[in-house]
Order: structure tokens, then C-alpha cells, then sequence
């Protein structure tokens, strides 16, 4: 059964934006984390972003540094969804975008071996 479902990636220009939406499941939503991580060619998977579900309109929010202060993480309870607002879009953003849902219980948000749910991915390219 699908939990998670992306989407919203395509081919942007340098400095361009895009927003990418994660529709879950109610299973995979409430009192979960829900994280963005992206995988470019090459490279290990990383933490981008992270939403904590807790019934309210605005959970508490964490960022990797590479992208603080160009990406917001936010939510749509009615509609079961999460965004990722990517703004100032550079080159080193171009991998495949995932997203991940759990309760991870004292566990840091980064660490993607912590995640039951996943998205099948989303392509995000920036060009120069």
C-alpha cells in the first residue's frame, strides 16, 4: 500500500524555486516526524528538512545548514500533506528528493536508517 507520495521536483535555472508536496497516508501523518532527504548521483542520502506532525498548523521545524534560510518545511493538515518551499536554487541541490515519515523516538532526524516510511522520490535538477 502507498503511504507517501512526492511530487512537485523538475528543471529549474540557478536561483530559481520550486515546491515539492509529500501526501501521505493518516497511518504515516499524525505524531510523526516528516522529513525531506535527497540523494544526489554519487553521493550518500541526506537530511534536508524535518516537520514534527503534533496537531497543531505549525510543527517544529529543523533544517540541514546548506539549506537554511532557502527551503521552509511546512504543513496542510486538511489535505495530509507536507511542502518543501526551495527558493535561490543552486546547482549542488540537483539529486532526488525523498520523502520519509516516522515517530522516531529519541532518535535525530537526520539519520534515514530510522525511517519506515518512504516516497518513491521526486527529480530536482538546477542548472547554471
Amino acid at each position: 500500500r502507498v503511504q507517501l507520495v512526492e511530487s512537485g521536483g523538475g528543471s529549474v535555472q540557478t536561483g530559481g524555486s520550486l515546491r515539492l508536496s509529500c501526501a501521505a497516508s493518516e497511518y504515516t501523518y499524525s505524531n510523526n516526524y516528516m522529513t525531506w532527504f535527497r540523494q544526489a548521483p554519487g553521493k550518500e542520502r541526506e537530511g534536508v528538512a524535518s516537520i514534527y506532525i503534533d496537531g497543531t498548523t505549525s510543527g517544529k521545524t529543523y533544517y540541514a545548514d546548506s539549506v537554511k534560510g532557502r527551503f521552509t518545511i511546512s504543513q496542510e493538515n486538511a489535505k495530509i500533506t507536507v511542502y518543501l518551499q526551495m527558493n535561490n536554487l543552486k546547482p549542488e541541490d540537483t539529486a532526488m528528493y525523498y520523502c520519509a515519515a516516522d515517530k522516531l523516538l529519541f532518535t535525530d532526524w537526520r539519520r534515514q536508517d530510522a525511517y519506515q516510511s518512504w516516497g518513491q522520490g521526486t527529480q530536482v535538477t538546477v542548472s547554471s
